[in-house]
């Protein structure tokens, strides 16, 4: 069936419309005809968004690692399945094959189920990005465990609140991790995490960088010897189709992290359909992804995407500066790379070096490019298409979040003409709309709105765990019957859709509805500019004025500070308007992120309104240093 596989304009706008006018019928064929299920469903879709509770393929039996894996050993069984790369170019890269994967896995499983682990008990996850962390995803869901991950790196503050929320039963976590040049005691974090934990009955370590760690008696214990010891053959769990595959936390708008809940049977076939589409794999290409599995990218877009389309997925343990910045370029070099997707704060802090880090190396393996995490900047873009791209691979800039599993609006690349800036049409099932604040749809095009979703997908998260209230409220209430992002968008006179940012992102000033990412768009086409955010802060006049925070190239760029200011506000006026110029200018160091490169404008919004009691847990940022800098340096 040419549904699964879409491969032209025609094609796109036959198969979406089908997915819309009986979207139940259209993934009813997908998922019969595409996946291994050992129970048909008896209904492919209960509820709907008025009631915020919905079930796909209710009734349906499965395992997702079937389907990731054992339906593949026939035919790809000596195909690499995880191509992993270590954090020192001078270690040597492993291959895992589908048959090797297969027997890591069961045997993993089968230490899990040794510990008592049995179907719905969560295992914690505290690893670097090192091929047991995609096995230890595989061992849950192969005996029905529920995986919650936890990046490693954040802090034991983060680990034990979302141990306790998930009362995990084990942790599975490494003596360390390797970070370019530098070492992270992730044991260490996760022993102090513990002392507020009661949950937890086992810790299994993985042995990484070989350094000295206290194993508590009787909880602590070498994962490796128990590996050894383990069968290679292990039955999988059966799964009703909504039974939970696992929990993975995203920050709360109150500091409070939210347990996101994703279900086993439609996350399995829309991030499988989403992911052959989106990057149109083909048999022998070699996939990349930069993100940490720590993130709903990896989890579906490492890990399940890929392996459920018998796909080679690279795993890559550093980072992109180390030992230089040419390291993502070597690395496509090397394992002939054909499709690269990375986060636009990447590709801007690439786009800052010399050239040559780049140009350097044969990427002419490369195929298609792609972009998430947040939108990406008109520079940045053609600085990507340009060099890395040599003006010959699409740029898919994916749209979506943590709460919905797969891709909401995206390019098919040489499907969908791409456009800078734009993350373009709904992917095939995504019905959205502009909605205005006081709850009208907006039909017009070339208009600005608050994006939702107004019919479910079979992705999408069913619950915050252990509370669906807030599930509720923070989804459902704003807009009855749709599901709300939270975001605004743009929709121009083709009807493709670009983010303008956070709904809490819009400042109203002088009665205006100011969108942060246009005007962080002309500020960062300044020459001298690296990237910037905006907030607002109380004005007197105006009720709520903007404040930029702005990191530069070049340190030595700001050596007349008043004349880069009036230049930027010239960009802001002419790109934006006389109205959206910055009252307040910081010159910064650098920019509060997320571990995925997410800048966190909570925090940027507090200290511009001289409210910095409670920043929350600074210690899980990439940067927390970053903050007391800009806090001294403020604007007054």
């Amino acid at each position: 069936m040419s549904n699964y596989h879409i491969k032209d304009t025609e094609e796109y706008y036959q198969v979406y419309r089908k997915s819309i006018t009986n979207p139940e019928g259209f993934w009813e064929e997908i998922a019969e005809e595409h996946f291994l299920w050992q129970k048909r469903w008896d209904k492919v879709l209960e509820g709907d968004f008025n009631d915020n509770e919905f079930k796909w393929f209710k009734g349906g039996k499965l395992n997702i690692t079937e389907n990731c894996i054992d339906r593949h050993l026939k035919t790809r069984g000596n195909k690499t399945a995880i191509l992993f790369e270590p954090n020192s170019p001078e270690e040597e890269a492993q291959h895992i094959t589908y048959n090797e994967l297969s027997k890591r896995v069961n045997k993993l499983a089968n230490v899990l189920k040794s510990k008592g682990v049995k179907k719905g008990d969560r295992v914690c996850v505290y690893l670097p990005m090192i091929p047991e962390l995609a096995i230890t995803l595989l061992a849950c869901a192969r005996i029905g465990a529920i995986h919650s991950v936890i990046f490693a790196g954040f802090s034991s503050n983060a680990v034990a609140k979302r141990i306790n929320d998930s009362q995990s039963k084990v942790v599975i976590t490494s003596d360390g991790a390797y970070r370019g040049a530098k070492t992270i005691d992730l044991k260490g974090i996760v022993d102090t995490a513990l002392k507020e934990c009661n949950s937890v009955e086992s810790v299994l370590v993985v042995k990484r960088i070989n350094s000295d760690i206290t194993l508590k008696e009787g909880r602590d214990e070498w994962i490796q010897p128990l590996i050894d010891k383990a069968s290679t053959e292990c039955e999988p769990e059966i799964m009703d189709a909504e039974d939970p595959l696992f929990i993975l936390y995203t920050s709360g708008s109150t500091g409070t992290p939210k347990g996101m809940v994703h279900t086993t049977g439609g996350y399995m076939v829309y991030t499988g359909y989403s992911f052959k589409n989106v990057f149109q794999y083909k048999e022998n290409d070699i996939y990349w992804c930069t993100a940490d599995i720590g993130w709903i990218t990896g989890h579906s877009y490492i890990v399940y995407g890929p392996l459920v389309n018998g796909a080679t997925t690279v795993m890559f343990e550093g980072v992109p500066s180390y030992p230089d910045y040419g390291r993502f370029w070597e690395i496509i070099e090397k394992h002939k790379i054909t499709h690269f997707y990375t986060a636009p704060t990447a590709i801007r802090t690439l786009a800052k070096q010399e050239t040559e880090f780049t140009t350097k190396y044969n990427l002419s393996s490369l195929k298609i490019l792609g972009t998430v995490g947040e939108p990406i900047n008109e520079e940045a873009w053609h600085w990507y298409n340009d060099v890395v791209g040599s003006k010959r691979c699409p740029i898919v800039d994916t749209y979506w979040q943590t709460e919905t599993g797969g891709f909401l609006i995206t390019p098919i690349p040489y499907v969908i003409p791409t456009k800078p800036t734009y993350a373009t049409l709904p992917f095939i099932g995504i019905q959205p709309v502009l909605m205005d604040d006081n709850g009208k749809e907006i039909k017009e095009n070339f208009v600005n709105g608050n994006l939702c979703i107004k019919f479910p997908w079979p992705a999408m998260s069913r619950t915050i765990w252990n509370d669906h209230d807030r599930y509720r409220k923070t989804f459902f209430s704003t807009y009855k019957g749709m599901y709300f992002t939270g975001d605004s968008a743009l929709r121009d006179e083709v009807k493709y859709y670009r983010i303008t940012g956070r709904i809490d992102d819009v400042i109203i000033v002088s009665g205006h509805n100011l969108g942060t990412a246009p005007i962080e768009d002309a500020i960062n086409e300044h020459p001298a500019v690296a990237e910037s955010a905006i907030v607002g802060f109380p004005h007197e006049i105006k009720g709520s004025a903007l404040y930029g925070f702005i990191t530069l190239k070049d340190k030595g760029a700001c050596r007349n500070q008043e004349h880069l200011q009036k230049e930027i506000n010239q960009l802001i006026s002419d790109h934006v308007g006389p109205i959206a110029k910055l009252d307040k200018m910081q010159f910064t160091e650098g920019l509060p992120k997320t571990r995925s490169g997410k800048i966190v404008r909570r925090i940027l919004r507090k200290i511009a309104c001289n409210d910095t009691e409670e920043l929350g847990d600074t210690s899980t940022l990439l940067n927390p240093k970053i903050v007391k800098e800009i806090m001294d340096n403020v604007v007054k």
